[in-house]
């Protein structure tokens, strides 16, 4: 199985802002951080923020800040609310399968699909941000200018 690109930046995103501390850095420049494009990360906060998980203030001294909510959030909640709860595979597509009707290979992979998930259920945000993760994400997301 192969994560959707805004489940891995909406990790990310949680992650990168877990260590932040007290700084607030903008989306612009969590996007440039990251090398994505804004637009999409833009995107991946919005809804982010819909959920609760991070809070975002405009203007002067704004910028995204995670919340007590995003700290406890269960990676597999995250994982699911971006993923969708759709079939791994489209039996009922443009061309239907043949077997649909009778297939049981449908039923195992969101079997599997259900225990990738509920792999991920106990393990939070804070977590994934624990030593050793936290110090080197916090060595790999300083602006070029706060490491001189």
């Amino acid at each position: 199985m192969r994560l959707l690109r805004s489940t891995d930046l909406a990790l990310r995103v949680l992650m990168r802002l877990a260590v932040a501390g007290e700084s607030s850095p903008t989306t612009r420049d969590v996007a440039t951080g990251m090398d994505v494009p804004y637009t999409h990360l833009a995107k991946v906060v919005a809804e982010l923020r819909h959920m609760g998980l991070l809070a975002a203030r405009r203007g002067r001294g704004g910028g995204l800040t995670l919340t007590e909510r995003g700290r406890t959030a269960s990676v597999g909640a995250v994982v699911r609310a971006f993923e969708g709860d759709g079939d791994v595979v489209d039996c009922e597509g443009p061309t239907p399968c043949p077997l649909n009707s009778a297939c049981r290979l449908r039923g195992a992979l969101r079997r599997a699909q259900e225990a990738f998930f509920a792999s991920l259920d106990p393990i939070t945000v804070a977590d994934i941000v624990a030593e050793p993760t936290g110090a080197l994400l916090l060595g790999i997301s300083r602006e070029p200018s706060a490491s001189v």
